[in-house]
């Protein structure tokens, strides 16, 4: 297969430039109500020119057999968009997400980005009439030490108050032609 063409980063990314890349890792969930777990997770974050990076989340099942799950069972994936604007006066960037789950819901985040952190809360989350109550989201992710990237994803779902449902920590794997 023959690479595609070298694309330069839209100047509005420079703040989530560090985002670039296949990021692999390990993590691990949990709720109210849901047995703990480990999962495997790749994150690739690419640019295709435009005003906005392109975002694919694919998981699968880390551990012993459970809940009709075996080592390598696919979870979750979620695709999307994460677009920069300016920050208001000598505020931070404002990073804008756009996500959406197979499972029936899509979600709008909104969030500030502040050297290579970026907090981002729900803006608005919609869903199909047969999709689980998923009521609000906060993401945080950021670099830690030797450049792994980190997140943590707090839910208030199915009446149940906000709380921690997954965490993992990812190594990059390959840069992208434009990081």
């Amino acid at each position: 297969m023959r690479p595609g063409p070298v694309v330069d980063l839209h100047s509005s990314l420079l703040p989530i430039a560090f985002l670039l890349g296949t990021w692999r890792g390990e993590g691990v969930g949990g709720y109210e109500g849901m047995d703990g777990f480990r999962y495997g997770q790749e994150i690739v974050f690419s640019s295709t020119g435009r005003p906005a990076l392109s975002y694919t989340s694919r998981t699968w099942w880390i551990g012993e057999p459970r809940d009709g799950r075996s080592e390598g069972s696919p979870l979750a994936t979620e695709v999307g968009f994460w677009r920069v604007q300016p920050g208001d006066g000598d505020g931070p960037p404002t990073v804008e997400v756009m996500l959406a789950h197979p499972f029936g819901i899509s979600e709008i985040y909104v969030g500030d980005v502040v050297g290579t952190r970026v907090d981002l809360r729900s803006n608005v989350v919609i869903r199909t009439a047969t999709a689980r109550r998923v009521d609000r989201s906060q993401r945080l992710y950021g670099l830690v030490a030797d450049g792994d990237l980190a997140y943590a994803i707090d839910m208030e779902a199915e009446g149940k108050p906000l709380q921690s449902h997954l965490s993992a920590r990812l190594q990059r794997v390959q840069p992208t032609d434009s990081s």
